[in-house]
């Protein structure tokens, strides 16, 4: 029991032709969602955005500098602190100031974070209101 499917000559035809149905149906199935996904991407809160400014650290004569080394080593200014009460006996003092001096923390790259956390600390603990710290910007590659 045989069963012949085809053409009565008996020899098979190559069909050399492209089927582009599946083609065209996933393409219309994606601009389907591109053209639903549109308006939702477009549609947003309007809303005002910051603008970025860079501004030069002004250095007054009354801020404090307080360097701290790879080491952990806390320096007021060029002077060396022996210890975190010593720092905040001194930032005490300054913080009755009025207007109150702001404090420029430098900490090395090298340092721990444990070392710049007991300078910001002894800041909060001597009533301190501005802390900054300062960075270098980066090289600029060429």
């Amino acid at each position: 029991m045989s069963m012949n499917v085809g053409s009565s000559s008996g020899e098979d035809e190559v069909v050399s032709t492209i089927n582009t149905t599946p083609l065209v149906d996933v393409m219309l199935v994606l601009l389907i969602i591109f053209l639903i996904t549109i308006p939702a991407v477009i549609s947003a809160v309007k809303v005002k955005l910051p603008s970025e400014t860079n501004i030069a650290r002004v250095t007054k004569p009354e801020n404090i500098d307080i360097s701290v080394t790879k080491d952990g080593d806390i320096y007021w200014n060029t002077t060396l602190v022996n210890d975190t009460d010593e720092l905040v006996k001194r930032l005490g003092k300054v913080s009755v100031l009025n207007p109150q001096p702001e404090l420029h923390v430098r900490g090395d790259s090298g340092a721990r974070y444990e070392s710049v956390g007991r300078v910001v600390y002894s800041a909060q603990r001597a009533g301190i209101m501005k802390v900054s710290f300062v960075t270098q910007p980066p090289e600029r590659g060429g």
